[in-house]
């Protein structure tokens, strides 16, 4: 089977481009590089989007598509959490980013060998990790920038919606275990 560069999956790979380039802008000594790792994270969102919509419009969903998106995402939040608390080293930032890495390779690993085993759509997206998804992205977003706005602790917020995406994190891997046992039990 011949992997397929079309429009969707290139959005994808450039995506995956963005993760050293915000690497580099992060530990850049620039008074605003905290400012470029927000917007850069921002398009990489943006692209998260954008590649799933013109798959499905224009009718160029993809094996390796539908692989690469999930790896994508799993990559840049993975990376985007290393070097958040390597910046700002808290055991208080360490564990929910610690909670919400670790459910990320559990989940991948528990989708590969439910796919396996002929059970991929036991582990399918859940509205949960939607939920979760959306509100870590936004306490990463907050957590690179970081500084006040308007008199607004934004970093403080971060954190707050780190907790909760963290303990959204734990709600979903559980109901994903849970579906995957009886799934092989019934078999």
């Amino acid at each position: 089977m011949a992997i397929e560069f079309n429009l969707p999956t290139n959005i994808t790979l450039l995506r995956i481009a963005l993760i050293p380039l915000l690497t580099v802008v992060f530990y850049l000594p620039w008074n605003y590089s905290n400012i470029a790792c927000t917007l850069i994270f921002i398009i990489a969102g943006i692209t998260d989007w954008l590649d799933g919509y013109l798959a499905r419009k224009m009718q160029m969903e993809t094996p390796f598509g539908a692989f690469l998106d999930p790896v994508a995402d799993k990559l840049m939040v993975a990376m985007v959490l290393v070097i958040i608390v390597q910046q700002q080293a808290s055991p208080y930032l360490a564990i929910p980013a610690s909670i919400i890495i670790g459910r990320e390779i559990t989940i991948a690993s528990l989708r590969e060998w439910m796919a396996e085993i002929g059970q991929r759509a036991t582990v399918k997206v859940s509205q949960l990790a939607k939920w979760k998804t959306g509100i870590q992205m936004l306490s990463i977003g907050l957590l690179l920038y970081r500084d006040d706005l308007l008199g607004i602790p934004i970093n403080s917020i971060g954190y707050v919606l780190l907790y909760i995406a963290a303990i959204l994190t734990l709600w979903s891997m559980t109901n994903y275990l849970k579906a995957a046992l009886i799934a092989i039990a019934k078999e």
